[in-house]
């Protein structure tokens, strides 16, 4: 038995056994990836350092024949490719931002943008909203409630009520009249 068996791999002989079998990559991942993450962290934040440490493996991997260990070790050829992905990200972000202030980009439903103005603006309204929902009859507030915090279509709505499809449209119309109006009533009193 070799007395070297316990000493962790170098980076030459890790990439003479990802050549062979690119499964191998995985101990490149292992060793590299806390730096990695960290670095990008630093220079992102935490949610992004994720989705960018996550790439930059993957473009490691996927350009492994291309490294030259001739020109320099593994882990600075990683910090090579995860500066790229943040400078990438960094001008996808700028370019989102800028097409969002132009208002030329439509924000996607389920985006992080509209998910977190959609829930600064719900906090901020949550008081009169409450207040507004006291002023809806019983009818009223069920169908509203089921619409929006059960998202159940008109018709899930009539079932669940056992109420007919246009019972559920004119109360859903006479509550949003309501809401609105309670809600605006609310802004002028502030």
């Amino acid at each position: 038995m070799r007395a070297d068996v316990d000493e962790p791999a170098t980076d030459a002989e890790l990439v003479t056994r990802f050549r062979r079998n690119p499964e191998e990559f995985h101990a490149v991942y292992n060793r590299y990836h806390r730096d990695i993450y960290l670095y990008v962290a630093g220079r992102l934040d935490v949610q992004a350092a994720d989705d960018v440490a996550a790439e930059t493996f993957l473009t490691a991997f996927r350009e492994r024949d291309r490294f030259d260990p001739g020109r320099g070790a593994l882990r600075p050829w990683l910090f090579g490719i995860a500066t790229n992905l943040v400078a990438r990200h960094r001008r996808k972000e700028a370019h989102h931002y800028r097409a969002l202030a132009r208002g030329t980009h439509e924000r996607a439903a389920d985006s992080h943008e509209n998910r977190v103005l959609t829930s600064v603006t719900a906090q901020r309204m949550q008081p009169q909203l409450a207040m507004a929902l006291t002023k809806l009859s019983q009818g009223e507030r069920d169908v509203v409630l089921l619409v929006a915090l059960a998202q159940l279509t008109h018709e899930e709505v009539a079932v669940a009520l056992d109420i007919s499809y246009g019972t559920v449209g004119s109360r859903l119309s006479r509550a949003r009249k309501k809401l609105q109006n309670a809600i605006n009533q609310e802004e002028v009193n502030e």
